[in-house]
């Protein structure tokens, strides 16, 4: 019998080392670090929104405001009465709610990297893409609360599906499809320009064209010609008129599909771009 001494396992480790994990494994396991790491800060982010219920005051109230300025205000001028109008402005609010929520997050993400929150993050053992895909899917939850907030609100005042709760379920998940893409641009902005000012600002930029210049509030018929084609071509004005479909019913096909397609070019362009962008300045 022959004993193996510690020398003669130390050689046989040395001249076969054990498999290192393949490279589509390794990068599988970074993927699912990212997300598990990604998870736990997203969960912080909600709590410190519960623990914080002033956080949502800017995709409550002022949606809130809108809609009750619109409809009471604008309302029986431009559809004759304030209920009618109710029924074909609060798709279009709910949108505008999304839209301008998006870029919430962008101001939020370049004001805690003035903080350097993300630097004590970086010290950290978790994946580095982490505190953003957090900061994201945190302000994911904070606009479908706000989404729902503006149904309850407007069934309030009066509004009335005249379609089913799946319908409604899948109008609530295309303008989060459409905000979670639009929140990408928001978030390569943020990395480029330091100040949360600056941010916010670039954004009204953005996002006042893209919302007044739709039909979020008054029909596309009732515009000027040359601010018609803009107005059809705008993926808001595609967005609200499929909500409206799936909420009150009407086409939805086409305006839906229009509506995906560009959530997935913001998407394909802007999220490499922002990580990136945000890989590089951390």
């Amino acid at each position: 019998m022959t004993a193996t001494t510690p020398e003669a396992t130390r050689t046989s480790a040395a001249a076969n080392p054990p498999p290192l994990p393949t490279a589509p494994r390794a990068s599988s396991a970074l993927r699912r670090s990212a997300l598990q790491h990604g998870a736990t800060l997203a969960w912080r982010g909600i709590v410190k929104t519960i623990n914080s219920p002033e956080a949502l005051l800017d995709v409550t109230l002022q949606p809130v405001v809108f809609l009750l300025l619109f409809v009471y205000v604008f309302g029986g001028a431009i559809a004759g009465d304030t209920s009618t109008y109710l029924q074909f402005a609060l798709p279009g609010v709910l949108v505008q709610t999304f839209v301008f929520a998006s870029a919430g997050t962008g101001v939020a993400l370049a004001d805690d990297l003035s903080t350097g929150i993300f630097d004590r993050f970086r010290s950290l053992p978790i994946a580095r893409s982490a505190p953003l895909l957090g900061a994201i899917a945190a302000d994911l939850v904070r606009y479908l609360t706000s989404g729902v907030i503006m149904l309850g609100l407007g069934l309030l005042l009066g509004f009335r599906f005249s379609t089913n709760p799946l319908a409604v379920l899948a109008g609530l998940g295309l303008v989060t499809v459409f905000a979670f893409g639009l929140c990408w641009v928001f978030t390569a902005l943020a990395m480029v320009v330091r100040q949360p000012r600056s941010v916010q600002g670039l954004s009204a930029l953005i996002m006042l064209p893209i919302t007044f210049g739709s039909n979020v509030f008054v029909p596309a018929a009732t515009m000027p010609s040359w601010l018609r084609g803009f107005v059809d071509l705008n993926p808001v004005s595609k967005l609200s008129d499929a909500v409206r479909g799936l909420f009150t019913g009407g086409p939805v096909a086409g305006h839906a599909t229009a509506a995906l397609l560009a959530s997935g070019v913001l998407i394909a362009i802007f999220a490499p771009l922002a990580v990136a962008l945000y890989q590089r300045r951390t």
